[in-house]
């Protein structure tokens, strides 16, 4: 993959997490974190739900040319995020509290975007 393309991605990825961030913003979620890193890896946005703590993967596509955004979230993926959730939860003593892990799929085309949350998309690994 070429530095343009990666650079290309990168900037669509960042422009879907500001959607995303707008949307759960827009829908009375209480945003926690944004990019939250670690050893263990990165969880895009970190928000609260009522009485749970939500760690949300966002995927932003222009086209369904690769499968549909959650599709990506694969099994290693999955891994890392509950690996830094764990680590999140811990460092902020959160370890008896309710968490759930969200998909937020951002789809980008010349005349709209389009957010689909999925909720529970998967469960701790």
């Amino acid at each position: 993959m070429s530095k343009n393309i990666k650079s290309e991605n990168k900037n669509i990825g960042n422009f879907g997490e500001n959607i995303a961030y707008r949307y759960l913003l827009k829908y009375g979620y209480d945003i926690l974190c944004r990019n939250y890193n670690c050893a263990q890896g990165e969880i895009d946005i970190i928000f609260k739900d009522k009485n749970e703590y939500v760690f949300g993967e966002v995927k932003t596509r222009t086209n369904n040319e690769y499968g549909f955004p959650a599709e990506s979230v694969n099994y290693y993926k999955q891994k890392h995020i509950w690996k830094t959730a764990k680590y999140f939860l811990y460092t902020n003593n959160l370890l008896n509290e309710c968490i759930r892990f969200d998909v937020i799929e951002v789809y980008i085309n010349s005349n709209k975007t389009i957010v689909n949350h999925i909720k529970n998309a998967f469960m701790k690994i």
